[in-house]
């Protein structure tokens, strides 16, 4: 293994006036075109605004890969040692164990090129802010194909989250997974807690299982579903349970990006044409296609009513242990 300064000098990046300082900058991340832990440093810089605001004021764990994404990953919650005192955290509780972790809060682009010096690729952020953890802002719709799934039927659950949004009157911003499904992100006002945003979620992804029955799964067990079928994954909205975040970079080869999308790029993209090598220059043409998120948080009072009309009607809600 090598040490020390084997992989070029320390690079110090000016990052809004803050010095953030990159150890072993040559060193190789990503093996598909061989970027560096720098140029994934300068890929953060490029879509700075939009990683920012994605992650901005949420509890973060990070994905850490100290030898590149070929190596082991690292999960970690608490804030990595060594942090410059402008790096803020955010304490989070876990009853169940008894335990606490202060972990990583974004208030700016110098904390994320911070996190990459630590050797991060990936964010994952909580669906909930500093202000009151324990009160979601953010409903996540995490359309997850199965192994046999193409990926026009993700393209095609999609369309029809758009259509149900629209009748309820919720504007949904979708983003590739980096993986092989998308995302759906709604802001909610931060009225309710996990276990009723997962509920609503629920509730959200029954009703699209009845528009296409043959196509999407809401079904608990994995085992048990039709390995051909979209999975939306209600559960993304639980407690502790967190997915990539918008422009985060993905631990693989490629370098995949979750990447942003309109609605009408859904028909023809593919999920490999986002990479930290095409997204700065994406970003510089078209902006945070997220920017106005904020702006229409969606009340859930309506799908929470059909939450109670389901389980009325037997539909059994799969229980989640606390964390």
């Amino acid at each position: 293994m090598a040490h020390g300064g084997e992989f070029g000098q320390p690079v110090l990046l000016d990052i809004d006036g803050l010095e953030v300082k990159i150890s072993n900058p040559d060193r190789p991340y990503f093996t598909a075109r061989g970027e560096t832990k720098l140029d994934l440093a300068r890929y953060y810089q490029g879509v700075g605004p939009g990683i920012v605001r994605a992650v901005r004021e949420r509890p973060c764990m990070l994905h850490r890969f100290p030898d590149g994404v070929a190596g082991p990953k690292v999960h970690q919650k608490r804030l990595p040692r060594g942090a410059p005192p402008w790096v803020e955290t955010v304490r989070l509780h876990f009853p169940r164990y008894g335990l606490h972790a202060d972990e990583l809060c974004v208030t700016k682009l110098a904390d994320v090129i911070w996190a990459v010096q630590m050797s991060t690729v990936e964010f994952h952020p909580w669906n909930s802010r500093r202000a009151d953890t324990e009160k979601p802002d953010e409903w996540r719709i995490d359309l997850d194909p199965m192994p046999d799934a193409p990926f026009a039927r993700v393209r095609l659950a999609a369309q029809v989250c758009r259509e149900l949004l629209a009748e309820l009157g919720a504007h949904g911003y979708p983003k590739t997974s980096g993986g092989r499904g998308l995302h759906i992100y709604v802001r909610i006002h931060p009225d309710h807690g996990f276990q009723d945003v997962r509920r609503a979620a629920l509730a959200f992804a029954r009703e699209v299982e009845r528009r296409l029955p043959d196509d999407v799964t809401t079904t608990w067990w994995r085992k048990d579903r039709d390995p051909s079928a979209v999975f939306i994954d209600y559960n993304q909205n639980a407690r502790d349970h967190t997915i990539a975040a918008a422009y985060s970079v993905r631990g693989n080869g490629l370098g995949t990006v979750s990447a942003p999308l309109t609605w009408a790029e859904i028909g023809d993209a593919e999920p490999d044409d986002f990479t930290i090598a095409s997204m700065p220059a994406r970003f510089a043409r078209v902006g945070d296609l997220h920017a106005t998120i904020d702006d229409s948080p969606y009340d859930m009072t309506q799908l929470l009513e059909w939450a109670d009309r389901d389980e009325r009607d037997g539909a059994e809600t799969p229980p989640l242990a606390e964390t």
